[in-house]
Order: C-alpha cells, then structure tokens, then sequence
C-alpha cells in the first residue's frame, strides 16, 4: 500500500495526495476529504519516517529530566504532553540519573524538532550546544538569568512574599527560611520575596539555612536548631520535602505544627494532601 493506490482511489493525483499529507493550505477541502476517505478505506497510514524527511520536520519534542520523584514535574510533563498532542506532536522524555545520558541522544539534529530543558543541572552548558547546533529549545525552571534565551518560569519571589505575608498575618515576629541549595534561582528568588515581606512589616529575618531538596536535610537542619535551642516561632520552607522533614524533627520534640509553630511550604506536592498535620503549601 503506497501513495499511488490512495491518489488512484481519490481520483486523484499523487502531488494532491502528497499535498494533504503535509497539511498543504493549497488543497482544496473537497479534495482533502477525498483523500482522507481513501485513506480511511485502505486503512493506508502514511510511513512517519518518509514524512519526516520530505517535510524536514520529525513531528516530536525531546524533555529531558532527571528528577521524576517530583509531583510538580509531573504536572508539567502531563500539560506539555497534552497541550503537543493538540498541536500534532509527539513528547520523546529522557529520564535518566545521568543528566548526559539523556541530553547526548536528545541533542541531535534531526531526532526533534525542538527541545524542553525541564530545571537542568548543567544549563549554562546546554545552552551553548544547542545555540551552536540551531535547535530550537525553552528551558522550563531555569536557575540563570538568559536575556536572550526564551524560558518559562514560576514567580517564585512573589510566592516567597505571599508565604511569609500569610506568617505575619498570624502574627509572627520570628520567622526563619530554609531553602534548597543556594545556587538555583528559584531558591534565591523566594528567599529575596521572603526578606521583601519582612522588610515591608519592619522585621528581619530570623534566620537563613539553605540544604538538599529533601526530607533528611531539613529534618537535620530543625534538629540542630533544636539542640543549639534557636527555634523561631514559624518556618518558611521553600520545598515540601524540606518542610516534611522539619516537621518530622518538630514532632520528635513533643514540638506541635502548627500549635507551637507554624510551617509553610512549596510546592504543594501530592503527598501534601495525605500528610498530617495537614501543610500550608504554595501552589507552584
């Protein structure tokens, strides 16, 4: 089953054929119709290879991530998937423990049309390769500031502002940050709305502690608050997994949350819903 047995199906010609299975505007839609049914009667599916050359184009979009334990990633991927699909595309994702493994096979000239670098590690460096090699790409989460790069971001300074408004709001004086590792701009940017909120209500931080995205690093970070007797009154954690582990540490204590202090977080990570005590969480 080729091209010729739909053109001589439709009652058309082949240039027609080939026409309607590139998208052409030039074809008329009686014509196309034509096509589509003989199409639909042969059950002939066009060979997507064969497509991808004569259109120079391969139909998909590489996202590469090397983080999945995130439910905020998920959401992402899922939107992104969808919102190709309605455009006639298809997502190639690399997950792989090693950020190389999967940029190396995605970083390639006619294996996609056009990359998504999901909150990368090495973002300076890509974006470098993919410049020298002309690929179209949008970084999602970037943690440089590019003037010339396209990129989609989360506000994070006004979601550090919003949560430590809400803190002062209840009436805390005493209000600490811990946030992820120092070099992401996510984690600077909620820190920088954090101080702006204190700022604003003639208050100054409590104190700044930065440690891993997870669990165990803010559980040991609240611990040692704890034995050095410097708890605050309440904590702004820029991520979940950190405020899960301070209120682990707190709970340990005989310390409540929020009775005793306040925890917000960042995120709003699906566990969050199944936690007790229930989080306070920015919706990312």
């Amino acid at each position: 089953m080729n091209i010729h047995d739909v053109a001589k199906k439709s009652g058309l010609s082949v240039v027609t054929v080939s026409r309607v299975l590139n998208n052409s505007p030039s074809v008329r839609e009686g014509n196309r119709r034509k096509v589509l049914s003989a199409m639909e009667e042969l059950n002939y599916q066009p060979n997507s290879a064969a497509r991808s050359l004569v259109r120079g184009k391969t139909g998909v979009i590489g996202m590469s991530i090397t983080n999945f334990n995130d439910s905020f990633y998920d959401r992402v991927i899922r939107v992104v998937n969808r919102k190709l699909a309605e455009q006639g595309y298809f997502l190639a994702l690399s997950i792989a423990e090693n950020e190389d493994e999967g940029v190396n096979f995605l970083f390639q000239k006619d294996r996609v049309d056009g990359i998504i670098l999901l909150s990368p590690i090495e973002e300076k460096e890509y974006v470098e390769e993919l410049k020298r090699k002309n690929i179209p790409f949008v970084l999602l989460d970037n943690q440089l500031q590019h003037e010339d790069v396209p990129s989609v971001v989360v506000d994070n300074y006004q979601g550090g502002y919003e949560a430590t408004k809400h803190l002062i709001g209840l009436g805390h004086t005493q209000i600490a940050y811990i946030g992820g590792p120092s070099v992401f701009l996510s984690v600077a940017e909620r820190k920088r709305g954090y101080v702006q909120a204190l700022d604003e209500a003639g208050l100054t931080p409590f104190g700044t502690e930065y440690c891993g995205f997870t669990v165990s690093s803010g559980y040991e970070v609240a611990k040692r608050w704890i034995r050095e007797d410097k708890l605050p009154t309440a904590i702004f954690s820029g991520d979940d997994f950190i405020a899960l582990g301070v209120v682990q540490a707190l709970r340990e204590e005989g310390i409540l949350v929020p009775q005793d202090i306040s925890v917000v977080g960042f995120d709003d990570q699906q566990f969050v819903g199944e936690f007790y005590p229930r989080l306070t969480t920015v919706r990312q």
